[in-house]
């Protein structure tokens, strides 16, 4: 059953009703799993919308188009990498998307959700350190770690021309120094949809120093 939100959402980013119907899905299969996982804070839930699938969907909306593998690192309930295959499904069918996530429950949730709507993804449920060069065009991380750690995280798995993309809270600018005094990259700081005080810092060419 649809929602105003769920509606807004789809007019916003320009989704069919068959993707809008997907998401919905996946709406219900996350509220049915979180009490026993916790996926996301249960205080979330109700605008779940205007926060988790609206920081998803802007991510999926800054990436270069063609990108044929995307890995989310820390992928836990599935946001941004599980709307990021919604939507690639539509837009981006050929597109791949890896989901590393070593919690084996929550591996289990991505896996359950990925097969339940027939998306294009690959589950990986191991350490990022311990998985191999996974050579993608475009990684994301959603409140996973800190700028350098993530930048740290990326270089082995993102193709030198990649393009990297991570949500950012108010203190951004701090982290962003801390990640220049180990490493050169250019960057880009996009305001947040859903927080006027947070980014999505979209990284290239990142190389340590």
């Amino acid at each position: 059953m649809t929602t105003p939100e769920a509606e807004e959402f789809a007019e916003r980013f320009d989704v069919s009703r068959e993707t809008l119907d997907k998401l919905l899905a996946y709406e219900v299969l996350l509220k049915k799993w979180n009490p026993a996982i916790n996926l996301v804070a249960k205080s979330t839930l109700e605008d779940m919308w205007s926060r988790h699938f609206l920081d998803s969907a802007q991510i999926f909306a800054m990436a270069p188009e063609n990108a044929q593998i995307w890995a989310d690192f820390g992928a836990g309930g599935g946001f941004p990498g599980l709307v990021i295959a919604v939507l690639s499904a539509e837009k981006e069918p050929e597109r791949q998307v890896a989901l590393v996530e070593s919690d084996l429950r929550k591996s289990a949730f991505l896996s359950t959700v990925s097969r339940e709507l027939s998306l294009n993804t690959r589950v990986i449920a191991q350490r990022i350190e311990e998985i191999g060069p996974l050579d993608a065009d475009v990684v994301s991380a959603r409140a996973l770690a800190s700028l350098p750690k993530l930048l740290e995280f990326t270089a082995p798995h993102l193709k030198p021309d990649g393009t990297a993309l991570f949500p950012k809270g108010a203190r951004w600018q701090e982290e962003l120094a801390q990640a220049r005094e180990s490493w050169s990259f250019d960057h880009e700081a996009i305001e947040s949809l859903s927080d006027p005080n947070s980014v999505v810092l979209k990284i290239h060419g990142a190389e340590r120093v």
